[in-house]
């Protein structure tokens, strides 16, 4: 919420009968209906940045639903995105209310971030998108949330994790799963030894395929792509390169595209591998060593990783194994079982790729999912909506169920995993340090190079 208007009647009144001005400005009585819980000056005003198909059906939706935040403005490198996202909004609270409604419209995130009735960003932009605005919103001292994977770098997450939790921003990533009751469940009794002591964890995730080359098209007078590049090196546009021009909800090629997306490694794995730290309670560490090999395209616009495996040893002796040909969800187990989790079938997108899932939540024995919590059992922060958990957290100033440095550990680890694929080789990992260990290969692997004027370290110069 605007915590300028976040005052008392009494004040409001006092206030505007300070002066002459003050009387001018405003009227001497109002309606008290003003001063409620969910009163226009107690909403929180958010700004959506980026309007494509996350956006169209999940985080605008999942705002919107809620009557103590008002979606107050869209922002979108692409004009015909961003006139239906205002579109969606707009007719979202007039059928509410029945009265016309009025959403700004941005082409640039960095005016939005200016507008000081903003209070929050909720941030749905591609992958190589995300670092560079939760910065920007942060130094702006704007509330965030963003889409996972938070990064595409190392270097970029330990500087977004800093820089969010310096200034104290209330945080949520796109990590939905942990707001879901069978992942929190899971993980609770998990760390509550119900199998024993932890020995294994097994990922499956969906696998990308391949693309054919794609010829350069000349680029849509709707769509800034000189921007969307950002950071990335500048390259001839085409349709599978970005979004689809006439789609607002089909699979955009740029998941697909190293420069933009490392593949399902990130894209689903940092999903997992969240939950999967969330339940061997490693959520602020990393793996020790990680190991992987995996099939790059050799030619073609997509070249984002096929089939893979990846093996994670962590510091508490518990091995991580991460394979395509795993059934798609978490398995943990233990020397007394194991427990099985997903989504059981539930899909982020309708466009998402077919993946073999398993059931919603399993286990070795059903007394271990039936058994019950002592008053001295560890329970994990309960959230049975994501984005409500994180509008909850700007207004009670209480961190939402996954802190920023949850975040960047998650992605973290998916990232150690993509390099240990691109090297096909054993790596050792300092969690505390955030390095490889005498490996400078692998630690130039941590970065990447920023194409000016875009980067978190040129909003970070700039600030």
């Amino acid at each position: 919420m605007n915590t300028k208007l976040s005052v008392t009647r009494r004040q409001f009144l006092k206030a505007s009968l300070a002066g002459a001005a003050g009387a001018l400005a405003f009227p001497t009585i109002v309606p008290s209906s003003v001063f409620g819980q969910n009163a226009p000056s107690n909403r929180i005003q958010i700004g959506q940045i980026g309007c494509g198909r996350i956006a169209h059906t999940m985080d605008l939706p999942g705002v919107l639903k809620h009557d103590l935040a008002r979606v107050v403005a869209v922002c979108d490198l692409d004009s015909k995105r961003l006139a239906m996202a205002k579109d969606q909004v707009e007719k979202n609270y007039a059928k509410g209310s029945g009265a016309r409604y009025t959403c700004k419209a941005y082409g640039d995130y960095r005016e939005l971030l200016k507008d000081p009735g903003i209070d929050a960003v909720a941030i749905s932009t591609p992958d190589h998108w995300h670092a560079e605005p939760v910065v920007a919103a942060a130094l702006a001292n704007k509330d965030i949330y963003v889409q996972k994977p938070l990064t595409m770098t190392l270097e970029e997450g330990r500087i977004v994790s800093d820089i969010v939790r310096k200034n104290k921003r209330a945080f949520q990533i796109g990590s939905q799963q942990r707001s879901t009751k069978q992942f929190r469940l899971a993980c609770e009794l998990v760390r509550n030894g119900r199998i024993g002591k932890l020995q294994t964890i097994k990922i499956g995730l969906p696998v990308d395929p391949a693309g054919e080359e794609e010829p350069e098209m000349p680029v849509p007078p709707n769509l800034n792509y000189e921007m969307w590049l950002g950071c990335t090196p500048k390259v001839p546009y085409t349709e599978k390169r970005v979004h689809p021009q006439n789609s607002w909800t089909d699979r955009p090629g740029y998941l697909r595209i190293e420069s933009y997306c490392l593949g399902m490694i990130t894209g689903w794995g940092s999903h997992h591998v969240d939950i999967a730290h969330w339940g061997m309670g490693t959520e602020l560490s990393g793996p020790i060593e990680a190991e992987g090999k995996a099939e790059f395209p050799k030619k073609g616009l997509w070249n984002v990783h096929g089939p893979y495996h990846i093996e994670m040893k962590y510091a508490n002796g518990v091995t991580m194994m991460i394979d395509d040909k795993y059934v798609n969800g978490i398995r943990f187990e233990g020397s007394e079982g194991w427990i099985f989790v997903s989504r059981g079938g539930e899909k982020a997108t309708a466009s998402d790729p077919a993946s073999a899932f398993g059931k919603a939540l399993d286990a070795s024995s059903p007394s271990i999912l039936n058994s019950e919590f002592k008053g001295s059992d560890l329970r994990l922060h309960r959230s049975d909506d994501h984005h409500l958990d994180w509008l909850t957290s700007i207004k009670t100033r209480k961190p939402a169920v996954t802190t920023p440095e949850e975040a960047h550990r998650s992605t973290s680890a998916c990232i150690i995993g993509w390099i240990s694929m691109k090297l096909g080789r054993k790596l050792r990992w300092d969690p505390a340090n955030e390095k490889f260990i005498d490996d400078p290969q692998a630690n130039a692997l941590c970065s990447r190079l920023e194409r000016a004027p875009y980067g978190v370290h040129h909003v970070m110069k700039k600030a």
